[in-house]
């Protein structure tokens, strides 16, 4: 076999490893696996309002597990996505409520915002990590809380003791007549280029510039890089600022196309934490993570039929798709036995 081959059989294996595993489990709990997983079928591609539901789903998917990608390629950990995704999404529709312009201004303006908040949440510990050491990790699950907090009591003071920000003007909404007319009135909204396009960014960025190089370069040997005259110290805030502004994307597009308001949260939306997931599904590639936000997506949207439809409880469908998901990131290991059989054959 070749590396092709071998490549393609690793996510397709790891699939169905999954659903097998997930199909005793419904077994032994007593429910019947086939009509478990058609409600799962149907849940996904089912009419053109559940596919329309799928792919709005997958967006936000998309641009938390860029960030999550990018700041691991550049050697850094990113955990404070959901935060960077929280102040974005509050920009973006603070933006989009309290002015009121033509929409190529509108929307544009509000997209960016939800950029700025996202990476000047992220340049703090990337501050911090350049100038003192300070681990990214612990600043950034700090800075999740203060995000959710924050914005909480932002969103009170600019609604009056109100619940929510009230909803944005149309020249700011990610809305889509078309796709509501194709898709049966779902949600899905244009973010869904937006995501893509980030992809095609990061890719970019990291494979065809020199500031790629050099945040690479910087993570993988902080001491080599400034051997070769690097700077360590902006090359790590600047990481960590492109991480956060795709999290502030994600954020956006929870607030202009899928919600059109941002409201007071009890606790975190979890897109943020799961991008950590679709990258490490994705391993850190822009092509990987629109597999990982794909098959994440769908599963989480699929899932909600599960109970409906085929009577699983909420409890059994979250381990099945929690173990499809947990095969699918132990995908090297599959490698590996694929690739150790396949010399086996080779010596014979």
């Amino acid at each position: 076999m070749s590396n092709r081959v071998i490549n393609i059989l690793v996510p397709v294996i790891s699939v169905i490893l999954g659903l097998l595993v997930g199909a005793v489990i419904m077994l032994v709990s007593g429910y019947d696996p086939v009509k478990g997983y058609i409600a799962l079928w149907n849940g996904i591609f089912g009419d053109a309002y559940n596919m329309g539901e799928t792919v709005r789903q997958i967006t936000p998917y998309l641009l938390s597990g860029l960030a999550v990608a990018f700041a691991f390629r550049t050697g850094l950990f990113n955990i404070g996505v959901e935060g960077q995704l929280i102040v974005g999404w509050f920009a973006a529709a603070y933006v989009g409520v309290a002015f009121d312009f033509p929409m190529y201004i509108h929307l544009p303006l509000a997209i960016l915002a939800a950029a700025v908040a996202g990476g000047l949440w992220a340049f703090i510990p990337g501050l911090l990590k350049a100038k003192l050491q300070v681990h990214e990790v612990i600043v950034t699950i700090m800075m999740n809380y203060i995000a959710l907090h924050t914005t909480n009591a932002l969103i009170k003071v600019m609604s009056d003791g109100g619940d929510n920000t009230g909803t944005i003007h149309a020249s700011a909404s990610l809305k889509s007549a078309f796709f509501e007319s194709m898709t049966d009135f779902s949600r899905l909204h244009y973010g869904i280029f937006i995501a893509i396009a980030m992809v095609v960014v990061m890719w970019f960025i990291l494979e065809k510039t020199t500031t790629g190089f050099e945040l690479k370069s910087v993570g993988f040997n902080q001491h080599a890089s400034q051997y070769a005259g690097m700077n360590v110290q902006k090359n790590i805030i600047l990481s960590m600022v492109i991480s956060g502004v795709f999290a502030g994307l994600a954020g956006a597009m929870e607030a202009l196309g899928t919600f059109q308001y941002a409201s007071i949260k009890s606790g975190f939306t979890g897109i943020g934490f799961d991008g950590i997931a679709v990258a490490l599904l994705g391993a850190n590639t822009p092509l990987g993570i629109i597999f990982g936000a794909t098959l994440f997506g769908a599963l989480k949207y699929g899932a909600l039929n599960m109970p409906n439809e085929a009577g699983i409880p909420v409890e059994i469908v979250s381990i099945v798709i929690a173990i499809i998901i947990f095969f699918v990131a132990c995908g090297y290991v599959i490698r590996y036995f694929l690739e150790k059989t396949n010399k086996k054959k080779e010596a014979k």
